[in-house]
């Protein structure tokens, strides 16, 4: 088997089990090293560290897979890789219309994979070259533990780039779905009434279908969300729209620069919440916002879930300045009192800096803000402790006086 030796004093982030070794850390490649084949790392004094696949054209050359010098990465290990994320969320998929997310790429030891279930139908990612490799055997393996009706692809195009890989899209096994897959959202609440549905659109859906890691985030900007005029901006499928509908908004105005997104929304909130009052906007979130600003519109309660802003370490400055403004504008068109729920889903941006940015906002805007909640990723994309990288999603609920 090839290895890797690292350089001198680059071993102690994998003896604290983090599953990344970036090219930097190298001292030398040893065998012949193929794109997606296994690969052991060693110490700079010789010391086997663990083992992992290897990516030639990724910053990130080894994805770590396993820290026992004795366990091959064959088709036993992912086999019970699998096994093991399943079992972890049996209890938030007990039923055949649920969705949720079944594994989380490192977070579940499945480096450069995820699986997300919509009801009887899968949609996987396959990000390495090692997951690319090893598709037909995944594909297999979920056949026979799920039994979906299908299993579509919808591989993220700018990790695969970053990979040399060529992004996959489509139906990989099974029959497609007739329209929509309906799907019932992870809840942390009781159910009162009839359960929230979902059209998710697999064929054409942004990410992997439908934004699975807000569930439990629209349930409680809800809360703030009875008799209010809501603005849901980047609304997507409307996820947020549904849940605020549901919890007896008065007005909502949906905002994306996708008009198939608004036509399923539109169908998401007239299915749960008939008679809702929708107002749908495509266009530009910050030419839209400035514009109201302009018209002197007010609302009640702002959402922005904005698509990934910081994309590589030299967008960060970027990403921040547009953070700031897009949080500046929400701020200028909510009443005193106002809710302001915002999000970022760059891994790039920390925390605390996405913090300092909103708070940057509000002195900007002259408005005195208040953090009432911080909101993170829904507990079907659980966050490895010893990989703080898989905790990605930041959000704030703050009022606006």
């Amino acid at each position: 088997m090839p290895s890797i030796l690292l350089r001198s004093g680059r071993e102690r982030s994998l003896q604290q089990r983090h599953p990344w070794v970036f090219s930097g850390a190298i001292a030398a490649v040893r065998g012949n090293a193929n794109n997606g084949q296994s690969i052991d790392v060693y110490a700079a004094n010789g010391e086997w560290l663990a083992r992992g696949f290897y990516s030639a054209n990724s910053q990130i050359q080894v994805r770590l897979a396993t820290w026992e010098a004795e366990q091959p990465l064959d088709e036993a290990w992912l086999q019970s890789r699998l096994t093991r994320a399943l079992a972890g969320r049996a209890h938030l998929a007990s039923q055949p219309h649920h969705a949720c997310r079944l594994v989380f790429s490192e977070a579940d030891g499945l480096p450069g994979l995820i699986v997300d279930r919509y009801g009887q139908y899968l949609s996987i990612q396959c990000l390495i070259p090692a997951m690319v490799e090893r598709r037909d055997t995944l594909i297999a393996l979920l056949v026979e533990m799920l039994a979906p009706e299908g299993i579509y692809e919808h591989s993220d195009a700018e990790i695969c780039t970053r990979e040399g890989l060529t992004p996959h899209e489509g139906l990989l096994w099974g029959r497609p779905p007739e329209g929509h897959v309906l799907v019932e959202p992870l809840t942390r609440a009781s159910a009162q009434g009839s359960p929230t549905v979902l059209r998710v659109d697999l064929a054409g859906g942004q990410k992997t279908g439908h934004y699975l890691d807000q569930a439990y985030n629209h349930e409680r900007v809800a809360v703030y969300c009875h008799q209010a005029e809501v603005l849901d901006g980047f609304c997507y499928s409307g996820g947020f729209s549904v849940a605020a509908a549901r919890a007896g908004a008065s007005r909502m105005t949906l905002i994306d620069s996708s008009a198939a997104a608004l036509d399923l929304a539109r169908a998401n909130v007239g299915a749960n919440a008939p008679g809702a009052d929708v107002e749908l906007v495509d266009g530009d979130m910050f030419q839209i916002l400035r514009q109201y600003r302009e018209q002197a519109r007010r609302f009640d309660v702002v959402i922005l879930d904005p698509p990934k802003f910081a994309h590589s370490q030299r967008h960060l400055e970027r990403a921040a300045r547009g953070y700031k403004d897009i949080n500046l504008l929400a701020m200028q068109l909510l009443r005193p009192g106002g809710i302001l729920a915002t999000f970022s889903c760059s891994g790039l941006v920390a925390p605390d800096l996405f913090q300092k940015i909103v708070a940057g906002a509000a002195r900007d805007a002259r408005r005195e803000v208040q953090l009432i909640e911080r909101l993170t990723q829904s507990s079907d994309h659980p966050v490895l402790l010893t990989f703080p990288e898989s905790e990605y999603l930041k959000g704030l609920l703050c009022r606006v006086w």
